[in-house]
Parts: C-alpha cells; sequence; structure tokens
C-alpha cells in the first residue's frame, strides 16, 4: 500500500478546524448535507466514528504552495478550504448527474437527503469557497478569489464535456484529453498555485507551480479512470468495473475504442448496445479495453505526465524540502491503491 505523504496528513487538523468554522455560516439543512459529504457526520446528524472521508489533496497542495512562497501555514489556511470546497462542490453535482450512488465508501448525499439538496449544498459550498477567501480583504485574496472562479468556469465546461460524450460514438483522444483537463487538471492547477497567490508571491513562481498542478491533475485522472475499471471495490469505494457499467468515455476507454484494432470494434459495439451490460459483457469490456492498447497507453501517459510535473517543478524556484514534499505528492497521485 503507497504511504500517504506526510505534506498530506501535516496541515489536515488546522484546515478540517478552519472547514467546519466555515460550514457553520450555513442555514442548518446545507450545514447538514455539507457535514455528512466531508464524512463529519452520520445520515441522522450524528458524529461519525473514524475520520473523515478523502485524502485531501487539494487542501495540502495548496498549503504547500504557500510554503513555496514562504508564507506561514496559518495564513494560507483560507486557499486550502476554498479548493477543498470546490472540489466538494463537483463532487456532490458529479454524483447527481453521473447517477454514482457510492462516494468515499458510503452512500452519496443526494440518496441520503435527495437531489434538491445536493445540489443546493454544492451551491452552499461554492460561494462559501470565495467567501472564506474575500474574508480576508487583502490584494491576494481577491486574486486568489479570481483564480477559484476562473477555476470553476474550467469545471463546468469540463463536465459539461463530459455529459456530451454521453450521446456520441465518435470522441477523439484529443477532446477528452481537454475535457480531463478542465474537468480535473484545472483545480489541480489552481491547488498547487492558489497558496501563492494568497501570500501574493510573483506571478512566475504562480504560473510555475500552476503548470505543475495541471500535468499532475491529468496524470491524477489517468489513474483515477484506470482505477474507475481495474480498481478494488474495498479501496476506490465503488463498485468493480463501475465506469464501464455507466459507458463513460475515458481516457482508456477512448483511447481503446480509437486504435483500430478489431478489439476496439468489438468494443464499440458493446459501448453501443441501448441495453445494460451484463457482468460478463462488463468484464469481456475491461479485457477489450486492454486488447486494444488502451490500458497500457493510459498507464505510460500517466508516468509521462508525472515526469512533465517533476520537470517543471524542477526549474522552479522554491525550497528543497517543499520541491520533495510536492514530488511525494506526485507519486503518491500515480501510485495510490483508491
Amino acid at each position: 500500500m503507497t504511504v500517504v505523504p506526510h505534506a498530506v496528513t501535516a496541515g489536515r487538523e488546522m484546515v478540517e478546524e478552519a472547514m467546519r468554522a466555515a460550514v457553520e455560516r450555513l442555514d442548518p439543512r446545507m450545514r447538514r448535507v455539507a457535514a455528512y459529504h466531508f464524512g463529519w457526520v452520520e445520515a441522522d446528524g450524528s458524529p461519525t466514528a473514524g475520520p473523515p472521508g478523502g485524502k485531501a489533496l487539494r487542501p495540502a497542495m495548496a498549503l504547500l504552495s504557500g510554503r513555496a512562497a514562504g508564507a506561514e501555514t496559518a495564513r494560507v489556511v483560507p486557499a486550502a478550504v476554498a479548493v477543498e470546497f470546490v472540489h466538494a462542490f463537483s463532487l456532490l453535482h458529479d454524483d447527481v448527474m453521473d447517477n454514482d450512488r457510492m462516494r468515499r465508501h458510503r452512500p452519496a448525499a443526494w440518496t441520503v437527503f435527495g437531489v434538491p439538496a445536493a445540489i443546493l449544498a454544492g451551491d452552499a459550498l461554492l460561494a462559501l469557497a470565495e467567501e472564506v477567501l474575500l474574508d480576508r480583504g487583502t490584494a491576494g485574496a481577491h486574486r486568489a478569489a479570481r483564480c477559484i472562479a476562473a477555476t470553476t468556469r474550467k469545471l463546468i465546461a469540463g463536465q459539461a464535456l463530459d455529459l456530451g460524450f454521453e450521446t456520441r460514438s465518435d470522441v477523439t483522444l484529443d477532446e477528452c484529453t481537454v475535457m480531463s483537463v478542465d474537468k480535473t487538471a484545472a483545480l489541480f492547477a489552481c491547488s498547487c498555485s492558489i497558496g501563492a497567490v494568497l501570500a501574493e508571491a510573483p506571478n512566475r513562481l504562480a504560473l510555475a507551480l500552476s503548470g505543475f498542478g495541471e500535468d499532475l491533475g491529468v496524470a491524477f485522472q489517468l489513474v483515477d479512470d484506470l482505477l474507475g475499471i481495474w480498481g478494488r471495490p474495498e479501496v476506490t469505494g465503488k463498485p468493480v468495473l463501475n465506469d464501464l457499467r455507466s459507458r463513460k468515455k475515458s481516457l482508456p476507454v477512448t483511447a481503446a475504442l480509437g486504435a483500430g484494432t478489431p478489439a476496439s470494434a468489438r468494443l464499440a459495439e458493446l459501448y453501443a448496445r441501448p441495453d445494460p451490460l451484463t457482468e460478463d459483457e462488463l468484464v469481456a469490456a475491461a479485457a477489450l479495453i486492454e486488447e486494444a492498447g488502451g490500458r497500457a497507453w493510459a498507464e505510460s501517459a500517466a508516468d509521462a505526465r508525472l515526469a512533465a510535473a517533476e520537470a517543471r517543478l524542477a526549474a522552479a524556484d522554491i525550497p528543497d524540502d517543499v520541491r520533495a514534499e510536492f514530488l511525494a505528492i506526485g507519486r503518491f497521485v500515480t501510485d495510490r491503491d483508491s
């Protein structure tokens, strides 16, 4: 099992305390949905017994980016809170749109509280992300809030592309990559730079960290797509072959469909069937993706993106210990089990 990097756990308690304080601003109904989504409470509102779910990668990267700019951790906690709220907004909405019933090993919020409540809770957290940044009232806070707004616009564009792919059989690998950059990598890029932005670091530093985050975000998505097909339910928190069950046009699937092999043609035939695929057909689809080269391509592409991210980081003017911790997160992202 991959060891969780120190940077991921170092400021987690401080960030969670700030998140809980911010969520208290919400009305009781939205507060309960948000608290459930974050793993703080059960469906009935009682405290959970174990630690909260989720890896909190994005807040960790936000704190690291502040350290890269020489800022004290406490100064950039609002940036970490903001990116985690935007991430929660996207997950609450995505689970509804994708009809995903499980999130972090338990029922998704919409299945517990209803679709309207889950959508509204996501909206509330998005607004709260801007609010916690603007509370600072500094030039850096305003620039960080603009970063969050621009990132959210990209997230929405990426999700719109993803939804559009569901009704198309001609999705190209380039289109799928653009979708992944917008839907996933944009928030990684923001997370890796927003602490520096809040700390009013030079633009060149923020841009270098943003570039690292974008490449790392694509690597993350590639690994996530692989896990969506071949991941184990006990670590992913979702059913086996989940992405194939919904016939998702993920990166390995799109690569396989476009490979022009007999396996590609058989996979396209399965994906085009109007009825739900049986368990045997899902297993066959996974084998066809592998036969057509989709799995190998995604694994190689993830390695290449991680190498590109590391090269960007090597050129950035940041402390060596911060660079090492960013690199540890990069390895964690691409080696993870869940």
